[in-house]
C-alpha cells in the first residue's frame, strides 16, 4: 500500500480534484484480478502497474490515464472481459485499456526489417487517443527499470528494439525525459561493456564539469541581474547515450566531445529568450554555426528553445538552451504537456494549432494503411 499512497500522493500534487475513490477502486480492482501473479523480480504483479501510474502521474497526466495505466494489463492477463472494465469505470478508460492491450500484441519485426513499419503500427495504434502510446511508453520504461532480472538474450531483445522504435516515438512526442531514460538504459543492456566505460570516463570528470558550470551559471546570472532579466539558471548535462552516439558519429572519444554539459535559461516570455541571448553573447564569444533559433522555427514535435554554444570562461565551449517556463514544459512532457490536469482543460486554439502536425501525420498513416 506504501506505493499506492506515493501515487495518490503525487497525482493530488497537481490534480487538486482528484477523485480519490475512484482511484482506490482501479487499484483493488487490479489487485484482486491479477491476486498471487508475480513479476521476473519475485515481486506482486501491483508493484508493475503502480509504479507505469507513477511515471504517468510524473507526466502530470490526467485522471482517467492513471486509472488506465493500473489497470493496463487486466484484459491481457486476467482474462477479464472489457465490458466489464467499461461498467465499472466507464468507457473512455476502457477504450484506453483495449489499445494498450492490441498494442502489446503487435509482433514487431528486427531492424532489418524496417523500423518505417514498426512505427506504422505505433503510429495506427495511436490514432484514436495519443495517451495509449504515452501508457506503453510508460510501461516499457518500468520494463527497463527491472530488465536485470530476464535472461541476456531477453535483455538484448528488448533493449534493441526500444533503442528501433520506443525512444525514437517518445522523441516524435517530444517526451523528452522518457526518451533519455530509455535510451540509457537500453544502451546499458544492448553494449555494456561500452556503457560501464563511458559511465566511468563520466563520473572521473563529473566534479570538473560541474565546477564550470557552477562558475559559468554565477557569471552569467551576475549580468542578467544587472540587466533586470529574471532568469533562472540549471545546469544541463547530456544523457549517456546522447554522448554515445556523438562519440560514434564523430569518431572521437570522450575527452575530445566537448559539449557534455551546458546551461538552461528558463524566463517569463519570448522576448526575455532573445534578451538572454544577447547577454550570453556578450558574455561570450559565440562558435560559428552553433546557433540554433527553435522557437521562431519549431520542432514538428512542438520543441521550442534558442540554442548557443559559446566560448566560456576558461576557454572552454559551453552550451546554452535559453526558454520560457512553458517551453520548458513541452520539452519535458511533450504531447502528454497537453493532458495534463487542467480546471476544465479547455482546448483554445493554441493546442489544436500544435495538433495539426499529428493530424497530419495520421493522415499520411492513414493513407499508407489504405493502400496496403
Amino acid at each position: 500500500m506504501e506505493l499506492y499512497e506515493e501515487l495518490i500522493s503525487r497525482v493530488k500534487s497537481y490534480n487538486p480534484r482528484l477523485n480519490e475513490e475512484f482511484l482506490r477502486q482501479a487499484y483493488l480492482f487490479a489487485v484482486a484480478l491479477h491476486g498471487d501473479q508475480k513479476r521476473h523480480s519475485g515481486e506482486p504483479y501491483i508493484v508493475h502497474l503502480v509504479a507505469v501510474a507513477k511515471i504517468l502521474a510524473e507526466l502530470e497526466l490526467d485522471e482517467e490515464t492513471i486509472v488506465a495505466g493500473l489497470l493496463h494489463d487486466v484484459v491481457e492477463d486476467t482474462g477479464i472481459e472489457l465490458a466489464v472494465v467499461s461498467e465499472k469505470f466507464g468507457a473512455e478508460i476502457a477504450a484506453l485499456v483495449d489499445g494498450v492491450t492490441k498494442l502489446s500484441r503487435l509482433e514487431f519485426r528486427s531492424k532489418e526489417e524496417q523500423q518505417a513499419e514498426n512505427l506504422r503500427k505505433m503510429f495506427l495504434a495511436m490514432a484514436k487517443d495519443i495517451r495509449v502510446i504515452i501508457i506503453k511508453l510508460a510501461d516499457r520504461l518500468h520494463n527497463l527499470r527491472t530488465l536485470e532480472y530476464h535472461t541476456p538474450e531477453k535483455q538484448r531483445a528488448i533493449a534493441a528494439e526500444t533503442l528501433e522504435i520506443f525512444a525514437p516515438l517518445a522523441h516524435r512526442l517530444g517526451i523528452y525525459r522518457l526518451k533519455w531514460e530509455l535510451e540509457d538504459l537500453a544502451f546499458r543492456y544492448l553494449e555494456p561493456e561500452k556503457y560501464r566505460d563511458l559511465t566511468e570516463k563520466v563520473a572521473k570528470t563529473r566534479a570538473m564539469r560541474e565546477e564550470y558550470i557552477r562558475q559559468a551559471t554565477g557569471i552569467l546570472k551576475g549580468r542578467l541581474e544587472e540587466t533586470g532579466i529574471n532568469a533562472e539558471l540549471q545546469g544541463r548535462p547530456k544523457n549517456l547515450y546522447s554522448i554515445y552516439r556523438k562519440m560514434e558519429r564523430q569518431g572521437k572519444d570522450y575527452s575530445e566531445i566537448f559539449d557534455t554539459a551546458g546551461i538552461r535559461a528558463l524566463v517569463d516570455t519570448v522576448r526575455d529568450c532573445y534578451a538572454v541571448l544577447g547577454v550570453v553573447h556578450t558574455l561570450w564569444k559565440p562558435v560559428p554555426g552553433r546557433f540554433k533559433d527553435f522557437i521562431a522555427v519549431p520542432k514538428e514535435n512542438m520543441y521550442q528553445s534558442l540554442h548557443t554554444t559559446v566560448v566560456g570562461p576558461q576557454g572552454e565551449p559551453l552550451e546554452v538552451q535559453i526558454r520560457t517556463r512553458e517551453m520548458h514544459r513541452t520539452a519535458e512532457y511533450g504531447i502528454a504537456a497537453h493532458w495534463r490536469y487542467k480546471e476544465g482543460r479547455p482546448h483554445d486554439k493554441e493546442v489544436e494549432a500544435k495538433f495539426a502536425w499529428l493530424r497530419e501525420l495520421l493522415e499520411w498513416v492513414y493513407e499508407m494503411r489504405d493502400a496496403r
